[in-house]
This record gives structure tokens, sequence and C-alpha cells, in this order.
């Protein structure tokens, strides 16, 4: 990690998070109102200007007429209704842009002021690196719902969240070390570190099977909590596809029935968590930070049965998944504040 703190490198780096983190909600809206595969070009540079004439949205409109998903959902479709399934993606392409400039302007300009030091600007670098993968996993994600089926893979969706996570996560750790310091990374790991890093792999799992849910469109499965098509545990949860394992990641009734119980494991490893923390004399960041963890955790888990009792309602899904991106920050910083605490040890 970088040594050199600077307040205005962090502020730049938090915008940047803040835009990333947007535009992964606005994704998540995209994907709700089935409006991620309107646009079946990927042009980074002549892609931000939307078409201006008659003739050049009638072309877009017949390449879109083309793919599965219009054929299988939205075989009746006007021009004007296009249009705005259109502007949505054309947004969202366009925040993407955005974030491309808030990193990068930044960026170069504290690298030609030596703000950042040449020995030091591998990290940077690196942020950026993994902006374009992400960026690219994007499209290849939405080739993915253009060819057989009107529907991305949940294996790219994911794939595509977990690029985005990483850059978020990684900005993080950078903005909180600008603002409370970098450690070394070489301090033995305490038993209370260790506890939430295991406890951060449990909330990357369930962010998984959240990802899988949304590929597979399985929230629509059942609106019905605890019950489950009728049942606490549904028959063949095993049996849809084969071979058995595989029902675990391409079943959407599996998927969902997972991802709906695997929080009260992120629950109870929570509470565990806190309770541990509070019987060892942490530092009252570390405190507050566990609370709200805690706190969040509860929220993740009512908004998830409310998203299912009101039949995958966009706005609650779009609080679920803005959340667990509070609830990923929080344990992230609670993380870094106790990795501070073991160098210090």
């Amino acid at each position: 990690m970088p040594k050199t703190q600077n307040r205005a490198v962090m502020t730049w780096i938090y915008t940047f998070v803040a835009v990333a983190m947007f535009l992964v909600v606005f994704g998540g809206f995209v994907r709700l109102t089935r409006s991620g595969l309107s646009i079946v070009e990927w042009n980074p540079v002549y892609g931000a200007i939307p078409p201006l004439t008659q003739q050049q949205w009638q072309t877009e409109f017949a390449k879109y007429q083309l793919t599965p998903e219009y054929i299988k959902v939205n075989s009746g479709m006007t021009l004007d209704q296009y249009k705005i399934i259109f502007f949505l993606e054309w947004f969202h392409r366009l925040i993407a842009r955005v974030a491309g400039f808030v990193f990068a302007i930044p960026f170069f300009y504290f690298a030609f002021k030596k703000t950042i030091p040449w020995k030091e600007i591998w990290l940077y670098v690196a942020l950026g690196f993994l902006f374009l993968a992400q960026a690219v996993m994007g499209w290849y994600m939405v080739s993915t719902g253009l060819e057989d089926r009107p529907s991305v893979s949940q294996y790219a969706l994911t794939a595509h969240l977990f690029l985005a996570l990483t850059l978020i996560g990684v900005s993080l750790w950078t903005a909180f070390g600008h603002r409370f310091g970098f450690n070394d990374g070489k301090a033995k790991w305490s038993n209370a570190s260790k506890i939430v890093a295991a406890g951060f792999v449990v909330l990357l799992i369930q962010i998984a099977y959240g990802g899988f849910t949304a590929g597979l469109k399985a929230g629509h499965v059942s609106d019905t909590w605890p019950l489950m098509l009728g049942q606490l545990i549904p028959r063949g949860l095993l049996s849809q596809v084969s071979p058995p394992l595989l029902n675990l990641i391409d079943a959407p009734a599996t998927v969902v029935f997972i991802h709906r119980w695997f929080a009260f494991v992120g629950l109870i490893v929570a509470v565990w968590i806190y309770w541990l923390i509070r019987k060892q004399n942490f530092s009252a960041e570390i405190m507050k930070g566990i609370n709200i963890v805690l706190i969040l955790v509860a929220i993740q888990i009512i908004l998830g049965i409310l998203v299912i009792l009101y039949h995958v309602n966009i706005p609650l899904a779009l609080l679920h998944q803005a959340n667990a991106l509070a609830l990923f920050s929080a344990t992230l910083y609670v993380l870094h504040r106790l990795r501070a605490a073991d160098a210090k040890a």
C-alpha cells in the first residue's frame, strides 16, 4: 500500500467510490426494468451520443428487434416504448463514462503534480485497470443476453458485480489509508481481525447469491415468506438440473432458497462478532463501526423479506442493493480499523 497521505487524494477517491456505488445501484434499476439489453452494440466513444433523427431511431430499434428479448418478451413494443428503455441503458453507460472521467482526470493531475509519488502510483494504475476490466465484463455480460436467451448469464452478472465490489473495496481501503494512515500489512492478525475477515467472506457469499438470484430472476419464484412455494423447504431443490450440485448455482428455486436463508447465517455471524468484540477493549470508532454493521445486517434481512412479499418491488429491491453496498463498506471499515489496532499491538 502507499505511504503518502493526502486529503485531496482521499476526497477524490471517496468521490469516485460514490459514483461507482451509484453506478452499481442504477445498474440494478436498469436490470429490473429490463432495459439492459436495449443497446446491442458497445461503442465507448460514439455511443455517448444517442440517436438524433427518426432514421437513427429506426435503425437502433431494428437491431433490438433481432434480439431474443424482443422476440420472446417485448414483441409488441412500439418505438416510443423502446426509446424509454434505450435511454435508461444509455444513461447507465453515460454514468460509467462519467465515472471514468472522475477517476482519470484527478489521477493524471495528481500524478503530474507528484501529489502521488511515482513509487506509489502503481496502486492507482491498478485501480484504473480494474475499472476498465469491470467495463469490459459489463459488455460481455450484456452480450450473453443477445444470442440465445432474453436474459444475461448469472455468472457474468455476478462477475461484473464482484469486479465492481473489488474496485470499490480497494478504493475504500486506500481512502481509509489517506484518512487514518497506511498500515504496512505485516502486523500479526488478531483473533478479532480474523473473525471479522471470516464474516466478510460470509457477506461476499451472500452477495454472490444475490447476483445469481438477479441473473436467474429467481426473486420471482415465490412471493411468500417464510414459506416458499407453500413449503418451508420445497421439494426437489437438488433435482432441477443435472448434476445435482449444479442446482446450487443454476436452478432458480434452489439459488433463491439459499439466498433467503443464508442471510440468517450472516446475522448469526454478525451477532457473534458483535458479542466477541464488545468483550474486548477496542476503540470507540471500532465499536461504532460494529454497531452499524449489526444494524445494517438487520435492515438488509428486513428489506430482503419485503422484496419477496411485494413481488420484487423496484424501489425496495434498489434499497436492498444499496444497503448491501453500505454493509460491505461498513464491514471493510471495521476490518481496516482492527488491522490498524493490530499494527499498534
